[in-house]
């Protein structure tokens, strides 16, 4: 059974989930790492490490850190969203700039 969260989900998030949970499952096979004792280690079960390396958006964050920790894969995590490279942040940031700063000619009293 699905759950919500995959009808609402963009497409291009449910396609980063896939691929997130694709490699997932490829790092931990080439560590030679079974699904039990991945398991085991990030204190979920095999069901639910079965959705994770499936890219399911009903896992929570917290075990996709896991996983990614025991790995040794979760130093990038904190860069997904860097705010310095938010492109499209900063752009809309720049549009609301002012077109004009008026000159105050009130004196600030001392």
């Amino acid at each position: 059974m699905k759950s919500a969260a995959n009808h609402t989900l963009p497409r291009v998030a449910r396609e980063s989930l896939a691929k997130l949970g694709e490699d997932i499952a490829v790092a931990r096979k080439k560590r030679r790492i079974s699904t039990v004792s991945m398991a085991e280690r990030a204190f979920i079960s095999r069901g639910t490490l079965y959705k994770l390396e499936r890219g399911d958006p009903s896992v929570s964050m917290g075990m996709y850190a896991t996983v990614l920790a025991i790995l040794g894969l979760a130093e990038g995590l904190g860069n997904v969203a860097d705010r310095r490279d938010d492109t499209l942040g900063l752009d809309v940031e720049e549009d609301r700039l002012p077109r004009r700063i008026a000159y105050s000619r009130r004196r600030k009293r001392p």
